[in-house]
């Protein structure tokens, strides 16, 4: 029997990404394809809930984002932003179609 691929998963672009939803095997390939749609969105500022739990899911996160040429910079986010189970995030901006000044 031919397996059936899920549907696709619509999130907000909100600057928000929840993990928590999505199987560990997914996050990097998630953490990529969430920021790639913000930027394209011109949402720079991202916010990616991982939890805290035992670490490994934020050092996914943290490894992905270190590979990303589109982030500008990461940090663990404040006491009033998840703290230990969020990371901030900051991408770069799109360049501006040549022309255009």
């Amino acid at each position: 029997m031919k397996s059936v691929p899920p549907d696709p998963i619509e999130l907000p672009l909100d600057g928000t990404l929840d993990l928590h939803t999505f199987q560990p095997r997914e996050a990097a390939a998630v953490v990529i394809d969430y920021l790639a749609a913000c930027r394209e969105q011109c949402v720079y500022n991202i916010r990616i809930i991982h939890g805290k739990g035992i670490g490994n899911l934020r050092r996914t996160v943290e490894a992905t984002l270190n590979r990303l040429g589109c982030v500008d910079s990461w940090q663990p986010a404040g006491h009033d932003a998840g703290h230990w189970g969020a990371t901030l995030v900051r991408l770069k901006p799109l360049k501006e179609p040549s022309g255009h000044e």
